[in-house]
């Protein structure tokens, strides 16, 4: 399991949010509390601490949190926070002093060097359990500090500290104000921006591809007719309007619900310009792209995250204040259906809630979808042809939304966006709800299976999914990916959807003889 650094000022809420992430992990939690009540008032903060935690918590006041992190059972825990241990290390290492000025000598040099070297293995111990670990942070230096070689010291050693933890973990979270700012990863890996880096950027030429989400086996007969045929249209401007009723008729909307995208994609963008959102958030792990558009419209994005034991959707994450959200069902990168009931308490009074349904038409009968209610106070659900049916290059989506957001996307949409045939893709593929079942019907018997075969190999954990991917976690996640690459087969590393590392894995569906492939070469590398 990862270790997450949560870094903040005074009364930031960098505690609360620790806890948080390890009360999501787990039932049982220790925390690791590092400062001691030397006085009334410390006395007194412990106690409010300690108060607001669960009561089947564990509460362990120590100065030597390592200690702590040996327990075997693979608990979540929380070690709050690193200044004062940092403190305690540097009383013991005789570094701490009240001179206004004092040098380091060589013993000086020694000791700080021996004191960073005991981070490195309260780092390295817990980015090593099998459980959560969550480290406190302080980010100190920010506002006015006393003068004095004792002060100067621990600033220096502070920000040392945080970069020997920051090295080791999977995910850094600045607390500012009570809002959780995700910090990119290390530049090694992260070439470009992460939010537009995606799977087909992943496939070597040559290589297997369980990277990219789409379906690669042949498009049925009446499908590719259809296409071929639109051909004779070409020559002609594209009409819309037969495609727009067709979806409407779909999803039993209005028409003028309906707006038809350049693939799903495009309607993020839309939506980012169209939407004055002062208080963005994107719920993740999920496709990024929502966020890209949004932060490229200088909207103001947080985010909030899904639970960590089984992704699953927690309402109570999102912010109360928030004017804008953003979620996936099925979710992407996980595959998590949640219940349309859980979706749907996102949606409120003067907030608009945007649901990505790319993947909802691999659920046979699709029963948590939300396309369909009209009773939702700005509910977006905004789907895509390209997964299911194989179409990822026509670029066929639409989006569904009440009339006034509709209309605000679609004057932002440039004449004719939508082609010929991806248009008459649209019109085939609306009007058969049960060869979609069908297809979906044969993924999931061959995503259960392949689950199933992941399963019995050593050292890897998989998620329940209603997509055609799985998501997996493994040890040293960067050397099976490279090693399976080495083997012809391109997998999706997940590090660059926020919340997870380099420990995941996502594993798209694909014909039971690529399946086996696949396990195979696993079952080598692990």
């Amino acid at each position: 399991m990862p270790l997450v650094l949560v870094i903040g000022g005074t009364r930031s809420g960098k505690s609360e949010l620790a806890e948080r992430l390890a009360g999501e992990a787990g039932q049982r939690v220790t925390y690791v509390a590092t400062g001691g009540a030397a006085d009334p008032e410390m006395a007194e903060r412990i106690a409010v601490h300690r108060a607001r935690r669960p009561p089947g918590w564990r509460t362990v006041e120590t100065s030597d949190p390592l200690a702590a992190l040996a327990d075997p059972d693979g608990d979540p825990v929380v070690v709050d926070s690193l200044g004062g241990w940092l403190t305690s290390l540097m009383g013991r290492f005789g570094l701490l002093t009240d001179e206004p000025v004092a040098a380091l000598d060589e013993g000086g040099h020694r000791a700080r060097s021996a004191l960073l070297a005991g981070v490195g293995r309260l780092a390295a111990a817990a980015a090593a359990r099998p459980g959560l670990t969550v480290v406190v942070a302080e980010e100190s230096g920010l506002g006015p500090v006393a003068v004095g070689a004792g002060t100067r010291r621990y600033l220096d050693l502070a920000g040392e500290a945080t970069q020997v933890l920051s090295a080791r973990a999977s995910e850094v979270m600045l607390v500012v104000a009570g809002r959780a700012i995700e910090l990119a990863p290390a530049a090694s890996r992260a070439p470009r921006s992460q939010l537009r880096l995606h799977g087909d950027a992943m496939v070597p030429p040559g290589a297997d591809d369980f990277a990219v989400n789409v379906r690669r086996e042949p498009r049925p007969r009446w499908l590719e007719e259809t296409l071929h045929g639109a051909l004779a249209d070409a020559g002609d401007y594209p009409d819309e309007r037969d495609a727009v009723a067709a979806v409407a008729a779909r999803h039993d909307r209005d028409p003028e619900e309906v707006v038809l995208t350049n693939g799903g994609s495009e309607a993020f963008w839309l939506l980012a310009a169209a939407l004055p959102a002062r208080h963005a958030v994107c719920v993740h792990p999920s496709f990024t792209e929502p966020e890209a558009a949004l932060r490229a419209h200088r909207r103001p994005v947080e985010r909030a995250f899904r639970r960590r034991s089984d992704f699953g959707l927690d309402p109570a994450a999102v912010p109360s204040g928030a004017d804008l959200v953003v979620t996936g069902n099925p979710n992407n990168p996980s595959g998590t259906l949640d219940p349309a009931g859980e979706v749907a308490r996102l949606a409120a009074p003067g907030r608009v809630l945007v649901v990505d349904e790319a993947f909802m038409d691999f659920v046979p009968s699709e029963p948590e979808s939300l396309a369909a209610r009209r009773d939702l106070p700005g509910l977006v659900v905004v789907r895509s042809l390209t997964k299911l049916w194989s179409l990822a290059g026509l670029r066929a989506g639409y989006l569904l939304a009440p009339a006034r957001i509709a209309a605000a996307v679609r004057g932002l949409r440039p004449a004719w966006n939508a082609n010929a045939l991806a248009l008459a893709a649209v019109r085939a593929c609306a009007a058969r709800a049960g060869a979609a079942r069908e297809v979906a019907e044969q993924v999931a018997r061959a995503r259960e299976r392949l689950r199933a075969d992941l399963m019995r190999l050593p050292g890897i954990r998989t998620w329940p999914s209603a997509a055609n991917f799985l998501l997996a976690q493994v040890a040293d996640g960067e050397r099976v990916h490279a090693a399976l690459l080495e083997a012809g087969i391109a997998v999706r590393p997940a590090w660059s959807f926020p919340g997870l590392g380099p420990e995941h894995l996502r594993i798209t569906i694909r014909d039971a003889r690529a399946n086996r492939r696949l396990v195979a070469a696993l079952a080598d590398v692990l």
